[in-house]
């Protein structure tokens, strides 16, 4: 079988992610915000008689190496040596697309041009002459649609074509200076377009409102509170199912087995454990993600940086910052690998700290299991309202001692798409999965361990260890010393080891109002979850991922004191 390197070459937010998994078949996410693919990815794709490896390249504007994601396509291409580059082009913007198209000529690569996105190019009233555009670069051009799967082979057989008849550079201009090259991509876009006259194309009519600086504020606040809403409301009402389900279980395993001690272990320990994952974590990680998807796959995500710009240089940092922390609403670790995107080191680090406090999918689920399903949403609401006060004077303070300036907000604005529900569905069903295939198996064993400790009497001793932290400063009950001990692992996992512990998930018996406020405000702030850690010992060495660990291990533990004391006059 014959051998062939593709690599797919673009800007960012051309498609070449969803061209990569058209071909391969791979379960890469697929994000619309600039720099999401930081490293290549690699896969394989057999057709015909040809084993080709397609290699997708970070999104880049150009290959004078300035950012990490140029250097790493600029070297492959120079280096890894692919028999050919596709050069995914975004139809509805050529003129800016070309500035790569003609670097990409001069590393004497064979290349294919894919116009992307012809059907978004219509809608604007754009038509490229394609015979033309290929006469002016010298290379085959192909067009097609992406998402929809359309002329995406024919770019795979122009690569072939150009494999068994010869290698076929196209037309390196000369070009010295990037002042040379945008006049020329100016130039040829000039002679290959046909812009109809008519409406305003529908995106700039969206944008119009939704970068408007008065009524994108409201627009953002209005998307937020639905996507709160939503996720309250489909979450708690999935969750009371399965708590139904499960006090079921319950009292028919007391009517089969009894109270025995090995019963007691068992169920408390394995069977709590799968019920409190069920009952608690997956009705608000779903919807989460399912929400999620929905913001990312529209473009709006885009937006939300450009309108929080403003907020996010008052601590130091830019935008396009706002994109990883907006991403630690998931996960924690891809929001601090996400912060590569960044230009500077300071920066970087800085909004890999703040993003550590934003309270990911796991610790939604208590603000959500806890707090909003037992005093209600406007009580959730106002701690994820505090943690962004808290996140912003952390930021203030951290700029103070970080030196440096903050850079400039410049990045690409995606055009809107209307989100697919079958792959939403799909990568929302795979994170669940992929949570429960991960969690699970903790929880279940952090569970059943503390149920078996609390059998053999060592539950006490750790509890009276920690007890002038939980008990005296914080008021909570002993057991929280566990949580304490063992939520490192997975921040959910604070919440189901209580209901563990005192054989219930209804929290309510044993956390009074004011504790549940104060267990969630630590939880919220705590430090965090060990794949966390890890991440930021990778990123930024051992020594600043200790210094943020025991900073947030102080603040949360002194937060909680000081909100008992102050919660504690209107409770």
């Amino acid at each position: 079988m014959k051998k062939l390197n593709i690599a797919l070459a673009g800007n960012a937010n051309v498609g070449k992610s969803v061209i990569f998994n058209y071909f391969t078949r791979l379960s890469q996410h697929i994000g619309n915000w600039p720099g999401k693919t930081v490293e290549k990815a690699e896969g394989t794709l057999i057709y015909g008689n040809y084993e080709i490896k397609i290699i997708d390249l970070p999104g880049i504007y150009s290959l004078q190496a300035q950012s990490p994601e140029e250097t790493v396509a600029r070297e492959y291409l120079r280096e890894g040596k692919p028999d050919a580059i596709i050069n995914v082009v975004d139809a509805s913007v050529l003129e800016r697309n070309l500035f790569l198209t003609f670097q990409l000529l001069k590393t004497s690569v064979p290349l294919i041009v894919l116009l992307n996105m012809a059907d978004i190019a219509k809608r604007k009233g754009i038509t490229i002459n394609r015979k033309k555009l290929e006469r002016e670069l010298g290379v085959p051009v192909v067009e097609g649609v992406a998402i929809h799967g359309k002329g995406l082979e024919n770019a795979i057989q122009k690569a072939i074509a150009i494999k068994e008849k010869g290698r076929k550079t196209g037309k390196p201009a000369k070009l010295r200076s990037a002042k040379e090259i945008y006049r020329k991509a100016e130039s040829v876009s000039r002679k290959v377009e046909v812009k109809t006259s008519g409406r305003m194309p529908l995106d700039e009519r969206i944008d119009s409102i939704a970068l408007h600086r008065i009524y994108g504020y409201f627009l953002l606040l209005l998307v937020l509170a639905a996507v709160f809403y939503s996720i309250f409301t489909f979450g708690d009402w999935l969750s009371a199912l399965f708590y139904g389900f499960f006090d079921w279980m319950k009292i028919a395993a007391e009517g089969a087995f009894g109270s025995e001690a090995a019963s007691g272990i068992l169920w408390n320990g394995i069977v709590m454990g799968i019920a409190a994952g069920f009952a608690v974590a997956i009705p608000y990680i779903l919807p989460f993600y399912i929400v999620f998807s929905i913001l990312e796959d529209s473009g709006y995500v885009a937006r939300m940086a450009f309108l929080m710009d403003g907020f996010m240089h008052s601590i130091g940092l830019h935008g396009k910052a706002f994109l990883p922390l907006f991403l630690g609403y998931g996960c924690n670790v891809p929001a601090c690998i996400g912060c590569r995107i960044i230009e500077t080191e300071r920066e970087r680090f800085q909004a890999s700290f703040l993003a550590t406090m934003v309270p990911c999918a796991a610790r939604s689920i208590i603000i959500l299991g806890l707090v909003g399903a037992y005093l209600g949403w406007h009580w959730a609401a106002a701690i994820y309202l505090f943690n962004i006060a808290v996140v912003w004077i952390l930021g203030k303070a951290t700029t103070k001692f970080l030196p440096g300036e903050p850079t400039s907000l410049i990045m690409e604005m995606p055009s809107y798409k209307m989100p697919q529900p079958k792959g939403i569905l799909k990568r929302s069903f795979e994170r669940v999965k992929a949570y429960i295939t991960v969690a699970f198996p903790i929880i279940i064993a952090m569970t059943f361990l503390i149920s078996l400790m609390d059998a053999l009497g060592f539950v006490k001793p750790i509890e009276e260890l920690f007890s002038p932290i939980t008990v005296g400063w914080l008021g909570l009950p002993a057991a929280v010393g566990i949580t304490l001990l063992f939520g490192v692992l997975r921040k959910e996992l604070a919440l189901i080891m209580l209901g563990s512990i005192f054989g219930t998930t209804n929290f309510g018996a044993f956390l009074s109002p004011l504790q549940m406020l104060v267990f969630t405000l630590v939880m919220v702030f705590y430090i965090p979850c060990s794949a966390t850690i890890a991440t930021l010992v990778r990123e930024f060495g051992w020594k600043k991922a200790a210094a943020v660990t025991i900073f947030e291990i102080i603040f949360a533990l002194l937060l909680g004191g000081i909100a008992l004391r102050l919660l504690g006059l209107f409770f």
